[in-house]
């Protein structure tokens, strides 16, 4: 196992895509340095398989939210709910929410009132909040902003592809940019950009595996382990060594997820 250490904020473990080799698939990550995985649970049926998984192995941490895809299809849920579930031990972070008008812009209402439930469950749980955005960078910035105003949460931009006016806005917040595969991709020089004009102390990596594998393995199945390939992008993108650019992603996992890096202490 190599000895520099990263961490996959997060991916989707619980999906089908890995039920033939799961437990290959994490080991791959922890030999590649990955050593926590953050699974992300985004239906509430889905929970007993993404609880079980990080129950079963030390390196993996889970959350639970509503995909703004999903809110049409789904039972809401309950800010109380959200706040129960998350008294489990490797529950360390409220969703993935957000809004999606890209592929279901046809339930945006919905969508906005889920957001707004999931934004008071984390500051209610003290739980960091896992943003998904895409086309609705206007209403996702004035909507992180009225309720953080209200009752202020941590929060991290996942699998960040959106515009530097987002960016700006979530970071004048004080929340994380995370940076995936899309990244790494030739052509997303614009987004490397926006990730080189923000602070160093508020990045993060991950893979949103099995989707958006980095280079070499673009068009694949994506898996933790290859958070490294983006990670060596980023630290293109900031200047730094592959080993300063993983440390420094490392101390902000730890102080965006303080329940995952309480763990990892106390273990």
């Amino acid at each position: 196992m190599t000895s520099v250490q990263i961490t996959d904020s997060h991916c989707h473990l619980d999906f089908p895509d890995f039920d033939e080799e799961r437990d290959a698939v994490i080991a791959r990550a922890i030999a590649a340095g990955v050593t926590r995985m953050v699974t992300i649970c985004t239906k509430l049926p889905a929970l007993p398989k993404v609880q079980a998984i990080s129950e079963a192995h030390q390196q993996v941490f889970h959350t639970f939210g509503v995909h703004p895809m999903s809110v049409a299809d789904h039972e809401p849920v309950t800010v109380d709910q959200l706040v129960e579930l998350s008294k489990h031990p490797k529950f360390v972070g409220i969703g993935e929410t957000g809004l999606d008008y890209h592929y279901t812009s046809e339930s945006a209402e919905a969508q906005k009132t889920s957001l707004r439930l999931h934004c008071a469950a984390a500051a209610e749980a003290g739980l960091p909040l896992i943003i998904h955005a895409r086309a609705a960078d206007e209403d996702m910035a004035r909507i992180l902003a009225e309720e953080h105003a209200n009752a202020p949460f941590a929060c991290v931009m996942h699998c960040f592809s959106s515009g530097a006016d987002l960016a700006r806005a979530a970071l004048d917040l004080g929340f994380y940019l995370s940076m995936s595969g899309i990244a790494a991709f030739p052509k997303s020089q614009e987004l490397r950009d926006i990730f080189a004009d923000a602070p160093l102390d508020r990045v993060l990596v991950e893979t949103d595996s099995p989707y958006l594998a980095p280079p070499p393995y673009r068009g694949k199945r994506n898996e933790p382990g290859y958070t490294v390939h983006t990670a060596k992008v980023g630290a293109e993108v900031f200047g730094l060594s592959y080993e300063d650019f993983a440390a420094a992603t490392q101390a902000n996992f730890d102080r965006l997820f303080t329940k995952a890096a309480q763990w990892a202490e106390a273990a």
